[in-house]
């Protein structure tokens, strides 16, 4: 399949290999730097034509020698306004960013958080370096954490780096660990968390572990530290990524996250003075961690242009690192 570009217009010319293909197929096999569901996006705006004039759709069949014009207008600008929000940026070229994320930063802009998101802060920073997102000037999130889940996170600048770094999240080859504060000590000290998570069937704003119906859901974990027995440290790493999946599979295991609002159990801490005689303030103070205590410590993934191998790593933020160091101060740290 051969093809020549000038400026936003394309021309593309079926090849015999892509005889019998689907329109949008063929075009991505000839454009990589468009994404499929762009291509599919601009096949209905009546962007892609050819010398019939005639309607096309995405699933139609293409024949060996036929010639198709593909016009990709420039970038919109996005709905989300442009903030100056500090970004802690880890890495940064013309492809992507890496972003150490802040806790109690919501990553995309939704109904009671129009503003104030990572995305409305990438906007500002980046700029006109945003070549466009499906047609659109904004940041590619490749995946997500929670609002109040600190950590690495991945973004692309445009379409192809977006479509790349989003296939390795799918074949597994982009990794993710994550720590995590939990409740108790997980027996054995690691392992392999494997069912299907959906929403929870009383919570619509919850997930759950489902006996059926859900989406498979793969979380390695394994004890990098202890604290008597009454918290430890642990790493996970996802080999799914199912919304709110390591909260979800630590209470399935009943080693809750400390300070979790939605899957923590707040009996967990109810005793601690008179069990195990922590002083009041200590006792108060891991009771009330005011977030789920789960942070993105690495991410690694191949360069979309480059094809290197790509490495990243975040200590704890600081009130993480405060809770460590109060759990140290009990003296039970075993030295795992």
């Amino acid at each position: 399949m051969l093809y020549s570009a000038i400026m936003e217009e394309f021309t593309v010319t079926i090849a015999e290999e892509m005889n019998g293909a689907r329109l949008d197929k063929a075009l991505a096999n000839a454009l990589p730097d468009l994404s499929r569901v762009r291509l599919q996006n601009l096949i209905a705006d009546g962007q892609v034509i050819t010398s019939s004039k005639a309607r096309l759709s995405a699933s139609g069949k293409v024949q060996a020698g036929q010639t198709y014009t593909i016009t990709v207008p420039e970038a919109i600008e996005a709905d989300p306004e442009p903030q100056d929000i500090p970004l802690d940026i880890i890495y940064e070229d013309s492809d992507l960013l890496v972003i150490n994320k802040a806790p109690g930063m919501v990553v995309h802009p939704a109904a009671g958080n129009y503003d104030g998101t990572l995305v409305n802060a990438l906007l500002f920073y980046c700029g006109d370096d945003l070549s466009g997102i499906g047609g659109v000037k904004r940041p590619g999130i490749v995946h997500r954490l929670d609002k109040e889940t600190s950590g690495l996170m991945v973004v692309a600048k445009h379409d192809k780096a977006h479509q790349v770094l989003s296939h390795q999240l799918s074949d597994r080859s982009l990794t993710r660990v994550y720590h995590a504060f939990v409740w108790g000590i997980p027996t054995p000290p690691q392992g392999v968390i494997e069912t299907q998570i959906g929403r929870h069937p009383r919570d619509r704003k919850r997930m759950a572990v489902l006996p059926a119906g859900g989406r498979d859901a793969i979380t390695e974990y394994k004890l990098r530290s202890q604290y008597g027995t009454l918290v430890s440290c642990v790493e996970c790493r996802l080999k799914t990524g199912r919304t709110h999946q390591i909260r979800v599979h630590m209470a399935h295991i009943k080693h809750w996250l400390l300070g979790d609002p939605a899957y923590g159990r707040p009996s967990a801490g109810k005793h601690l003075r008179g069990r195990i005689g922590l002083d009041k303030e200590l006792a108060h103070y891991l009771r009330n961690f005011p977030r789920q205590a789960l942070h993105a410590a690495e991410i690694g993934f191949i360069h979309p242009t480059s094809g290197d191998l790509m490495n990243f790593t975040a200590p704890f933020p600081a009130d993480m690192a405060e809770l460590e160091t109060q759990l140290k101060k009990m003296n039970f740290d075993t030295g795992r």
